[in-house]
């Protein structure tokens, strides 16, 4: 890990990033500004303060009964939508619906919870950015689990993809992870090709094992700003959900606050510093040098593998989550947590959300998941032929194109039954 992220890196148990030390505080004055009224715009809506004036006025028996009945209700809504919902095909990312005073904005986006709307309001050129990082995150889970039985399907523009995530199993653990890593990467992208008026390139102090004579400087990725930001809005609506200690939704909103974080944290770790060379006839005599955010390729490879690595979890006397398996060492906070088995995936089922793999494309040679035997659960598969056509014969023309001719071939493929 390079100079720069001792620094960024060091993330306290509170979740501050570099705000209690002399190096990186003086990098935050207009961000912090900018977050701090973010964070006193979700404590206005945070349980104590949005029900206190309502306790007092109802009796506490009264109190009680409407607000599990609303709870309920509530439950209902938050299952079905998500904000995941910003990365389908959503007015949120056409740039022309951000116009002076268009607040109805915020209030028509579907699978928003209240603080999430709130932030909205405050934050409008955010959103598109937001909606960005869904889209990000959906398209590299699909890539991710292309080979799998569950392969990241959405089914709707608005819970996007469907019960299967009311399950607490490892694929949801993935999904949100990778979800909250797209809305950093978008948003520190966003940051340093200054499209957001409360920040803008990276502050991040100088590495201590950069070279004396390399240039600290450039515009790098906002890391800093682009975590904290997604922090508060994509946990923003499991802050808000308030459940009896102990209950099996309480577990839930721990696993979902957990992946998150490893999410945002993976982004993080794998961000590096690039550099530009400068001289005469390509010399590289100075060198330029910024904090760069990786592939996000590289982040969703590394997800891919905290997945595969995932600790189930269990609720302990104390509300807190502890591994099922006490002989394993502890999940740290980059790693993957469930506390669901995942459901069969090899058949339909509409109580789970199970989309199974009936019609699925499987490959005959492979003894891997995406093999015809795994993949079609042992229930066959059939074959049939199909005409592809692609690029051959490729030239290159001074000056300057290249041209190519199409080439047409008959194929076998198998799709499971």
């Amino acid at each position: 890990m390079s100079g720069v992220w001792r620094c960024l890196a060091s993330v306290s148990a509170d979740d501050s990033i570099c705000m209690h030390t002399p190096k990186c505080t003086h990098a935050w004055e207009r961000e912090t500004m900018e977050l701090h009224k973010l964070e006193k715009s979700i404590g206005i809506l945070s349980p104590g303060v949005a029900w206190g004036t309502a306790g007092r006025a109802m009796s506490s028996k009264f109190f009680l009964m409407a607000l599990a009945i609303f709870l309920s209700f509530a439950q209902v809504v938050i299952e079905a939508n998500s904000w995941w919902s910003l990365g389908m095909n959503n007015p949120v990312q056409m740039s022309e619906v951000y116009i002076i005073g268009a607040q109805p904005l915020c209030s028509q986006l579907a699978g928003l919870s209240q603080g999430q709307k709130k932030l909205c309001h405050l934050y409008q050129d955010h959103m598109q950015y937001i909606g960005e990082g869904a889209k990000t995150g959906i398209k590299e889970c699909q890539y991710q689990f292309r080979h799998r039985r569950w392969n990241c399907s959405t089914v709707d523009n608005t819970s996007v993809f469907g019960r299967v995530m009311q399950i607490g199993s490892r694929e949801t653990a993935f999904t949100y992870a990778v979800s909250a890593a797209g809305v950093v990467n978008a948003m520190s992208r966003a940051c340093r090709e200054g499209e957001l008026s409360t920040c803008g390139c990276s502050r991040a102090a100088r590495p201590k094992d950069l070279p004396r004579d390399w240039l600290w400087g450039g515009c790098g990725d906002n890391i800093d700003y682009g975590y904290r930001f997604a922090k508060e809005f994509v946990d923003a609506r499991e802050r808000e959900r308030i459940h009896a200690k102990g209950s099996y939704e309480s577990a839930r909103i721990l696993m979902n606050l957990h992946n998150n974080e490893a999410g945002r944290r993976t982004v993080y770790s794998l961000a590096d510093v690039a550099c530009k060379c400068h001289g005469v006839s390509g010399s590289c005599s100075l060198k330029t040098c910024w904090l760069q955010l990786a592939d996000f390729r590289k982040v969703g490879d590394a997800l891919k593998e905290k997945y595969d690595s995932a600790a189930a979890m269990r609720l302990n006397s104390r509300g807190k989550l502890v591994q099922v398996n006490s002989r394993f060492n502890s999940p740290t906070t980059q790693d993957l947590v469930y506390i669901d088995p995942s459901p069969d995936y090899c058949v339909r089922n509409e109580s789970t959300g199970s989309l199974g793999t009936q019609g699925r494309l499987c490959n005959k040679t492979s003894e891997g998941m995406d093999g015809c035997e795994l993949m079609c659960c042992g229930r066959g598969y059939d074959q049939f032929k199909t005409v592809q056509t692609e690029r051959c014969h490729c030239k290159f023309h001074w000056c300057c194109y290249v041209k190519c001719k199409k080439c047409t071939e008959i194929v076998d493929q198998f799709v499971c039954k």
